[in-house]
């Protein structure tokens, strides 16, 4: 089973006061890169979080997006600094005094200054919070490989319908160069007899032996039995459970190896034709290759 790179999920879990939300959106990648989001206070768990997802992912880029809700009493308060308080008070007295302004300083003023009150960082119990996290990522990573998978279906099934096109050009390649020999044959006659203007005797042997050996030279039987076993191995990699887009995209190189053979070799033009065609649908797979992980 083939699955795509591209996709997005979402999960949603609460335990206690806690509440969690994760959404995961991937892209194409040539290698996994896991870009993970989480609160500050959370970050010990990264390494657990990239671990548990690089099961599920082994190509693409993956952006994993955490949001947290925790209703604890203990997770609300704040905190003073009392040296920075006293010191922006000192500062607005010193400035009252110099412009001779008698009004006292007001205290919401002195709570508004930076850094003199800052919310109180609770003491998280972090073990407790990743069984939350780990539950709510499995969920959201399970959606996203569904979501690959569907995708990865309608590639499948597009794969397999221009492989059989790929493979019954392959076979009108071969039918056409099963007559190269003959024609070759009557070419070297045509240009013999307009060249000597019918004056020489031609030999019949002679013909025949340069017909052959120019068959000889654009022979592509070998290159049509590796073509046949790239459609099986092509097919056999789409229809396999494990990651199959660098192999494809490797085997897609031998394809087109294959057939530019082909077509320098043959040197025909009803060849040319067919195999043109057929690179035409290479290229189309090799675009939707670079979707597959």
């Amino acid at each position: 089973m083939i699955k795509s790179m591209t996709g997005f999920a979402r999960a949603e879990k609460t335990a206690g006061p806690m509440g969690c939300r994760v959404e995961i959106r991937s892209y194409n990648g040539k290698s996994l890169d896991v870009v993970l989001r989480i609160p500050q206070n959370y970050l010990p768990l990264e390494e657990k979080i990239k671990a548990l997802a690089s099961e599920h992912m082994t190509r693409g880029r993956l952006e994993i997006r955490f949001q947290v809700e925790d209703q604890a009493p203990e997770s609300f308060g704040f905190t003073v600094d009392f040296s920075v308080a006293r010191a922006f008070h000192q500062a607005l007295v010193e400035l009252q005094e110099d412009l001779n302004l008698k009004a006292d300083v007001p205290l919401n003023m002195i709570a508004s200054a930076e850094g003199v009150i800052r919310p109180r960082e609770a003491d998280r119990d972090i073990e407790s919070a990743w069984e939350l996290f780990r539950d709510c990522l499995e969920d959201a990573l399970n959606a996203h490989d569904e979501m690959r998978a569907r995708e990865g279906a309608f590639l499948a099934e597009d794969f397999r319908k221009r492989m059989d096109f790929i493979e019954s050009s392959t076979d009108a390649v071969e039918a056409a160069a099963a007559g190269l020999a003959a024609g070759y044959q009557h070419r070297l006659q045509e240009r013999i007899s307009a060249l000597t203007s019918g004056l020489v005797e031609i030999d019949p042997g002679r013909i025949a032996q340069e017909a052959a050996f120019l068959a000889d030279r654009s022979d592509i039987s070998e290159e049509i039995v590796r073509t046949r076993s790239h459609i099986e191995q092509f097919r056999r990699i789409v229809d396999a459970a494990e990651p199959s887009g660098r192999k494809l995209n490797f085997l897609l190189q031998e394809f087109n190896r294959e057939f530019n053979t082909m077509g320098a070799k043959a040197g025909s033009a009803p060849i040319s034709h067919i195999i043109v065609a057929v690179k035409t649908e290479l290229e189309k797979i090799r675009e939707q290759v670079q979707n597959i992980e």
